[in-house]
């Protein structure tokens, strides 16, 4: 299709949200993008503005058509681009291509005695732990969680009064000592669920608790004189203490319990701070330092209540120097607040802060720079757990088990992680760097040494 026809057709295009498909004269979809206003944003195309910014003039060279779908919303629109780009693989989409999806540890309900697996495919009704960037290391702390707590691993739905456990012949699992032999009737409901009770305050962080129980319970099996039962517990005791501080789950997250729906929390929490919709769309932000070293932001979005991978942005900290979390919250907020609206990208709901009062004002004077800003802004502070809202006199406390609460603390404790995660990353490069040039810097020194003579004077 010709240009002009091209930019015709765009012009009877709607002013909804949406997707948009741009393609070549096969068919073949180059490049699929989102909008709150279908129109405008594809006509930006065609006004070599925004080719040029995006550096994508070759693309548009090999334009010969563009579709688009209608979204009721833009929280659909931005879902759907993600699920196009996924399964179609456009040739110019660069920030969403990547098809990984990051893998979790899910405590699943099957039966009276709970299943434990690594899955990417969340079944309602689960507890659920990550995601793992590090599926690597997942899979080895699984194999050793699976040695210590001896949770099971089939898919079976078991039921303790079921009476054909009793005849049950159990797995090699439970002959190695990796399994308590559910199935066959092995262990008790009580007995199964206080190893699960175990499991989960490990992986929430509560692993001291955990390995202090595990060494009364081996004492008092030795004082009792039943050695095997305190063999059995050391064992225990000794790959606690090895995995905790192995750091195999340092980076997790718990999402928690998927029996409340996360899109009625978001419904709660909306209601709470007097939204007039829900907020479907969250942002979290979070700045890191260590002495004012390698400063870094990050954002974190949730749709519906759910972590959205493909919507997580990082930001090396450019303008402050030394410790100044007011200032870094500043720089992230503006930076990203400033490019959605260069791009017209849809805006969140919400954006919540983590700290207090301070960082909240940060935000809202960025906010106000950068000429873009979600429909409400809060901080959540640590420690009381208080929501302080734009413009309101005095916090909200929530009851600690609020969905509404719950909901928050998983934006913050997720922003807190990214952040940190990055932060990490580029201490062990700098220190890498470091120890690399101190190694050319000997090896030189070396060769230099290898070619000097006995009388000081140097092979040429």
């Amino acid at each position: 299709m010709e240009r002009h026809k091209l930019i015709e057709k765009v012009k009877t295009f709607p002013v909804v949200p949406g997707v948009y498909l741009i393609k070549d004269e096969h068919g073949i979809v180059l490049y699929v993008g989102k909008s709150v206003c279908l129109r405008d944003r594809v006509m930006s195309y065609f006004r070599g503005g925004e080719a040029a910014r995006q550096n994508i003039v070759a693309m548009m060279d090999k334009v010969a058509d563009v579709d688009y779908l209608e979204m009721p919303s833009e929280i659909d629109a931005l879902l759907a681009e993600q699920r196009l780009i996924k399964d179609l693989s456009p040739k110019y989409n660069i920030d969403l291509r990547d098809d990984r999806s990051y893998p979790y540890l899910e405590i699943r309900p099957n039966g009276d005695f709970p299943q434990v697996l690594i899955s990417r495919d969340i079944k309602r009704g689960s507890k659920v732990y990550g995601p793992f960037t590090d599926a690597a290391g997942l899979r080895a702390a699984y194999l050793l969680l699976q040695k210590i707590f001896r949770f099971r691993v089939c898919s079976r739905e078991i039921r303790e009064d079921d009476p054909k456990r009793e005849r049950y012949r159990p797995c090699l699992y439970y002959h190695i000592g990796q399994c308590m032999g559910a199935c066959a009737g092995r262990v008790t409901r009580e007995e199964y669920r206080e190893a699960m009770r175990r499991l989960c305050d490990f992986l929430e962080g509560r692993s001291m608790n955990v390995i202090r129980e595990v060494k009364k319970e081996m004492e008092k099996a030795a004082a009792a004189l039943d050695f095997e039962k305190a063999a059995g517990l050391r064992d225990q005791f000794q790959a606690l203490e090895s995995l905790a501080s192995r750091g195999l789950l340092g980076d997790a997250r718990h999402v928690g319990s998927l029996d409340l729906d996360p899109a009625k929390a978001v419904t709660e929490l909306g209601a709470a701070l007097g939204m007039e919709e829900d907020p479907r769309l969250i942002e979290g932000v979070d700045a890191a330092t260590i002495q004012g070293g390698e400063s870094v932001g990050s954002i974190v979005t949730f749709v519906d209540g759910r972590p959205f991978k493909d919507g997580y942005r990082k930001y090396k900290i450019k303008k402050v120097k030394g410790v100044d979390d007011y200032a870094m919250i500043r720089e992230i907020v503006y930076r990203r607040y400033h490019r959605l609206k260069e791009e017209e990208g849809i805006l969140p709901h919400l954006l919540l802060v983590d700290g207090g009062p301070g960082q909240l004002a940060a935000a809202l004077e960025a906010l106000s720079v950068a000429g873009a800003r979600p429909a409400k802004v809060v901080s959540l502070a640590k420690r009381e757990e208080l929501v302080f809202v734009e413009g309101g006199e005095e916090p909200i406390e929530f009851p600690r088990t609020a969905a509404a609460l719950k909901v928050l603390q998983a934006v913050r404790d997720e922003a807190h992680r990214f952040a940190q995660h990055y932060h990490h990353v580029l201490r062990g490069r700098n220190l890498f760097g470091a120890k690399a040039a101190r190694l050319a810097k000997s090896a030189r020194r070396a060769k230099w040494l290898k070619r000097t003579r006995a009388d000081g004077s140097i092979d040429e």
